[in-house]
């Protein structure tokens, strides 16, 4: 069956238009072409001093997802039915990328080599003597901030998506083969066509949230 994927510019159904959504439709597949796409425009999200530490696994296939499955608790009905499920990971070895993401912006012209060397000079030694516990604090902020733009992408691809947490964090990484010292577990997404309309929820009003000073 062919499902047709409607995409959408329209901010307020973007947001307004996201659900939460428990069951797939198991028939419709998201191609590794725009995957891909997706994942490169929710990679424009900001990251402290752009290090984008966020680091992408995506379950697409039948045999990665019975792998998936059983690490995945009470959400193995979104694994099983969805087109696929991204599970997001920090590196902690990030520091690593930091001469090719300056670098790379004075190759293209985003910032003269007089302001690489002078961010490298700041940044790096910082890199290098940051406590793990830091550093794991600034990654899972920076990934928080792509996983929501990754929904956010999602939706405007014509897709549904839910944020997963409850799953086996401390097996997914070598379950798949990762380095689980290196790459940390963030949350799980899966995205699809919903099966059936995820339902509406309540917010807190602004007034019970916010203090102005």
């Amino acid at each position: 069956m062919t499902t047709t994927i409607q995409r959408t510019n329209d901010f307020k159904e973007i947001t307004f238009g996201r659900r939460s959504v428990k069951a797939y439709d198991p028939d419709t597949k998201i191609s590794r072409e725009e995957m891909t796409e997706i994942l490169a425009e929710a990679s424009r999200a900001p990251s402290s001093v752009n290090m984008q530490p966020w680091r992408f696994l995506v379950v697409d296939t039948a045999e990665g997802k019975e792998k998936l499955a059983p690490l995945s608790k009470f959400n193995q009905t979104q694994v099983l039915t969805s087109s696929a499920v991204i599970a997001v990971f920090i590196d902690m070895n990030n520091g690593e990328y930091m001469e090719e993401i300056f670098g790379k912006a004075v190759e293209l012209g985003y910032m003269p080599q007089e302001i690489k060397e002078m961010q490298m000079n700041a940044f790096k030694p910082y890199y290098d003597t940051i406590s793990k516990a830091d550093l794991r604090d600034v990654n899972l902020i920076d990934a928080g901030l792509v996983s929501m733009q990754l929904m956010l992408v999602a939706r405007a691809h014509g897709y549904d998506t839910n944020p997963i947490g409850g799953y086996e964090k401390d097996q997914i990484a070598e379950a798949f083969g990762m380095d689980k010292e290196r790459y940390q577990p963030v949350m799980l997404i899966s995205i699809g066509k919903s099966a059936k309309e995820g339902h509406p929820s309540y917010r807190l009003p602004v007034e019970t949230i916010t203090t102005w000073a």
